[in-house]
Parts: structure tokens; sequence; C-alpha cells
């Protein structure tokens, strides 16, 4: 018999593993070597994305405007690369966004107190309207430096780049959140905040920090979803928004249950782009993606609802 706490740490992890046998066996064509580099390439993108709102989630915040912040930056990457600006400052551009959006919430929730659901949710609608002007609804698209496209559409043999951006992305966040003292603080404050400001930490710190890294990986999701699809549009990451709760929301259920942790994000990650990738391999209905997807949320918030609820209306 397998023991409850092994259950608790990985049954998630199992879980996923079946799946992916499941669509190994079943699914045509998914254990073909170009189509798991593909899952592999559409997952870092979800990945970077899920990584940053969990570090929001670790200092017990919660980040709601992370795919409209995406959707700006990449917005202001094209409307650069559209005016013949050079890439690297066209990059440079979109990551500040990020990291301008991400600080901004950490201001509004740790000087204004505003709490993160409210916070986000405005700062979410804010960059919306602001894609949307600078846009005029019209999608920026062009045959841009191919130094730029190299970061969405460059290869290494048959390795697309994007993957071992990713790969070291993983390896940072993962580095930063578990082995550097910023990362413990980070916890720390996630878990007990008035606990962790009587031992000295600078929670207020903690939580901006938290929230810039989010902000900081919308703007990095932007640079590769751009050099991707050589075109940038005012909404072109709100499918992100559910999906990355979602990856981090399961990634709670496992490894250190019921707390956001890096490794649990990426697992969820793979499991929610595996999961879409079988189900069009199979011929599902598209809408069974959503009731799978919503499905998934539900039951991850019922593990992991005290930490949300303290993440979202903590004043």
């Amino acid at each position: 018999m397998i023991p409850k706490h092994a259950i608790e740490k990985y049954g998630t992890l199992f879980a996923g593993l079946v799946l992916f046998a499941f669509l190994m066996v079943f699914a045509e064509n998914f254990a073909s070597t170009a189509n798991l580099l593909n899952v592999l390439k559409q997952v870092s993108f979800l990945m970077v994305l899920s990584i940053g709102f969990t570090f929001a989630l670790i200092a017990s915040e919660l980040d709601l405007s992370f795919a409209n912040v995406c959707s700006l930056s990449a917005v202001v990457i094209g409307s650069l690369m559209q005016a013949a600006y050079p890439w690297p400052l066209a990059v440079s551009a979109g990551l500040a966004m990020g990291l301008f959006a991400g600080l901004l919430n950490g201001y509004l929730v740790t000087y204004l107190k505003v709490p993160s659901l409210i916070s986000t949710l405005g700062t979410a609608s804010v960059a919306n309207g602001l894609a949307f002007m600078i846009t005029g609804g019209v999608a920026f698209v062009g045959r841009w430096d191919p130094d730029f496209l190299f970061l969405g559409r460059g290869k290494i043999g048959p390795v697309p780049v994007i993957i071992l951006f990713t790969l070291a992305i993983v390896a940072l966040s993962f580095f930063l959140s578990t082995q550097t003292k910023t990362g413990i603080h980070l916890q720390a404050t996630g878990e007990n905040e008035e606990a962790a400001r009587r031992s000295g930490i600078n929670t207020r710190k903690s939580k901006i920090l938290g929230l810039a890294l989010s902000g900081l990986a919308a703007g990095l999701t932007a640079v590769f979803l751009v050099a991707n699809l050589s075109s940038a549009a005012p909404q072109m990451a709100g499918d992100f928004l559910l999906n990355g709760i979602a990856a981090t929301l399961l990634g709670m259920t496992m490894f250190t249950p019921a707390k956001p942790n890096i490794l649990g994000t990426i697992v969820g990650a793979l499991i929610i782009v595996v999961l879409s990738n079988g189900l069009v391999l199979l011929g599902a209905q598209y809408y069974i993606q959503d009731i799978m997807l919503g499905i998934i949320i539900v039951a991850s918030v019922a593990v992991s609802a005290s930490v949300l609820k303290r993440a979202a209306f903590a004043l």
C-alpha cells in the first residue's frame, strides 16, 4: 500500500504520468518527436508566466494582471519593432513595462493597502486599455529582424531555442525560491507575515519583489510570444490567465501540498499543456478543454483555499 504522505505529495505527479502514458498509447502521433518538441515549446510560454504568478503567491499576493501586462508588453515591443527601432531596445522596453507593472502592483498593495485581488484587477484593466490605445485594435505584424525572431523561432539542432531559455529560467527560479535568503524571506512572508516581520524580515520588500517578479515574467513571455509569432496584438496573452492560475494551483497539490512552489508549477503547466494537446489529437471538441480546465481549478482550490483567501484579501 502506498503511504498517505506519498499520495499527498506525489499523487498529482503520478496522475500526470498516467495521463502521459495513456496518450502515448491511444493518441495518434502524440509520441512523435515533432509533437513532443511542440508540446515543450508551447508549455514554455505558460511555464514562464506561471512561475511569475507563483512568486507573487509565495509572498501571499494574488496577481490577476499578468496576462494583460504580458499583452501590453507585447504591444510595446511590436510598436517599436514596427517603427524600425533596434530589437534590443524593443526587448528592453517590453521587459521594463512588465517590471513597472509588477512594481506598481507592489506599491498599491504595500503602501496604499489595496488588496491584491482589487489592485491587480485594476492594473489589468489599465493594461488592456493601453494595449488597445497603442494598437488601435489592430495587431502589429511584420518581417522583423531575424536576430529578434530567433528568440522565439530559432533552433539549436532540433531543439527550439525557447525551450533552452525556459530551462534556464526554471533553474534560476527554483534556485532563487529555495536556495537563497531572498527566497526564504519570500516564503516566510507568505506563510506568516507578522511572524516574519517580528523576526526582522522586510515583508513589504518581499511582497513588492514577488509582484515585481510576476510582472517581469509577463514581460519575458511577451518577448518570446512576439518573436515566435512575428506579431503583437492587444489580447494575445488573454488565454494564459486561467491556464497560468490553474498550473500554479495544480502545483500546490504536490511536493509541498497547499503551498505555492516552483517545481509544482512546472509540473502543473506540463500536465495542462499535455492534456490540451492530447485532447486535440484524440479529436475532442474544443469546449472539452475548458471543462477540464474548470475542473482542475476547482479541485486545486479545494486543496489551497486558505492560501488563496489570504493572498487575495489580506490587508
